[in-house]
């Protein structure tokens, strides 16, 4: 079980290490304060924990298996990173140093950071194919299926939390650079577009 666990944190790792748009949004929100930018993370792990849930219970089949369904959340899911991607443009274009302010006081409050990360997470057709496809190959053949891989879903959801929370740290130490609204205004023009791109990427999937 201890070779088990290793192989599965160092799977864990690999998938928290590469860019998608969970970190794209972690980042942005952790711009505009670090509460926004955990709260963003437990929102997406709450996800994370949700698919690998409904994995166990052998629900993302479906979605693997029909088309239809499988089409119907890829193209909910563009337009919500599309959505988000346009939010952050149109905050670039009308941004000064105290609107910034002004909306990280008042638009980013925890609620809605965490109800972004979950929403963005749970709109990923790909992160439930991927839940049943990743977290059974950890599974002993002894072990109770169901909630062995329920566990493990709760401890990749939690792992990745204290991953995710090293950028918010990060992030947060260079609060004093990125707070200026020149380096906001582009940050948000950045991380528009690659929202909006990835949302096109994913609209154009088969």
């Amino acid at each position: 079980m201890l070779a088990t666990l290793l192989a599965f944190l160092g799977a864990c790792t690999l998938i928290a290490a590469t860019p998608g748009p969970s970190t794209v949004l972690i980042i942005r929100n952790s711009i505009h304060s670090r509460r926004a930018g955990m709260m963003t993370v437990l929102g997406n792990e709450t996800g994370v924990f949700l698919w690998g849930t409904v994995a166990a219970f052998g629900l993302t089949a479906l979605l693997a298996a029909s088309q239809l369904a499988y089409d119907v959340m890829r193209w909910v899911g563009a337009a919500v990173l599309v959505w988000f991607g346009v939010q952050a443009l149109r905050a670039a274009r009308r941004g000064t140093a105290a609107q910034f302010a002004d909306r990280a006081a008042e638009e980013v409050t925890s609620w809605r950071a965490y109800r972004s990360g979950l929403l963005l997470n749970l709109a990923n057709p790909k992160a439930g194919v991927f839940a049943i496809s990743f977290l059974p190959q950890f599974v002993p053949a002894s072990a109770p299926q169901l909630a062995t891989t329920v566990a493990f879903a709760a401890l990749w959801a939690v792992y990745e939390v204290g991953w995710y929370g090293v950028y918010v740290w990060f992030v947060g130490r260079l609060q004093g650079v990125l707070s200026r609204a020149g380096v906001r205004r582009r940050l948000e023009q950045v991380s528009g577009t690659v929202l909006v791109a990835l949302g096109i990427r994913l609209a154009m999937e088969h």
